[in-house]
């Protein structure tokens, strides 16, 4: 029976590659997205995580082996504490008991070097605390004060968090899931076209994310180290954030590595 991975965010970038790369080598991928996927699905709102969570349940007969969660945004707004975060985190944690019945169970999360950066504190605490409503409210004052800019850093760095204190608690190590966190540096995706069209912005991006190796990376590259980690080859890769950076993280961060 072949391995069956569910990819949100599967319509593009990342997500896509994966999907791509997942299939090439035999294996069954349910995507979740807002459009052109086997799930359509919001992200976005509690009632959609749900309605993602159910239809999938549905869909495969509540045989999971992996789940990647790609789905995110990055433009200055509430929905990065929306998707990237709460998106993210109540989908895993409701396809986790699916999962658990997996004989290799697996689970990787898209972050960002982002998460290394400054961040807003405040925003942080509310996501971990688990209070959406509290860090919307956070994200939409830090917009209103032009600080908009530090909830992407926020929301991803409470990811990594959330994946680092999470991977060894009851209900995960114990029943083999292997839960990991991938970190890209800058990938050409339609998520950062933007960025590319200002050369303004551009220089600011090469100055706070250096990628001396091979510069801005293909989706395909980061699908790769995803692949791998929800691969049944993964046993004992747990709680890691795998920066796919092209050195950026070092570059930034030298020898502190704690």
């Amino acid at each position: 029976m072949p391995r069956r991975t569910v990819v949100t965010g599967s319509a593009s970038g990342i997500g896509r590659a994966l999907k791509e790369q997942l299939r090439a080598r035999g294996e069954e991928v349910v995507g979740v997205d807002l459009r052109d996927a086997e799930v359509v699905a919001d992200l976005s709102t509690p009632a959609g995580r749900a309605d993602a969570v159910a239809a999938v349940r549905e869909l495969t007969g509540d045989r999971i082996d992996a789940l990647v969660t790609c789905a995110g945004v990055s433009e200055p707004s509430p929905l990065m504490v929306r998707i990237n975060y709460f998106g993210t985190v109540e989908v895993a944690q409701a396809l986790r008991p699916v999962l658990a019945a997996s004989d290799s169970p697996r689970v990787a999360v898209v972050g960002s070097i982002a998460g290394t950066q400054p961040f807003d504190e405040e925003t942080t605490r509310a996501c971990l605390d688990g209070d959406e409503d509290a860090a919307l409210a956070r994200a939409t004052a830090l917009g209103e004060r032009g600080a908009g800019y530090s909830v992407y850093p926020s929301s991803k760095r409470a990811l990594a968090t959330w994946a680092r204190r999470t991977c060894v608690t009851a209900g995960w190590a114990d029943a083999g899931i292997a839960l990991n966190v991938v970190a890209p540096g800058v990938v050409l995706t339609p998520m950062t076209t933007w960025l590319f069209e200002d050369p303004a912005m551009r220089e600011v991006m090469d100055a706070a994310v250096p990628m001396p190796l091979n510069s801005y990376a293909p989706p395909e590259a980061v699908a790769s180290v995803l692949g791998f980690l929800v691969s049944e080859a993964n046993t004992h890769v747990t709680g890691q954030v795998v920066y796919v950076d092209g050195g950026a993280e070092v570059s930034l961060r030298s020898d502190d590595l704690f």
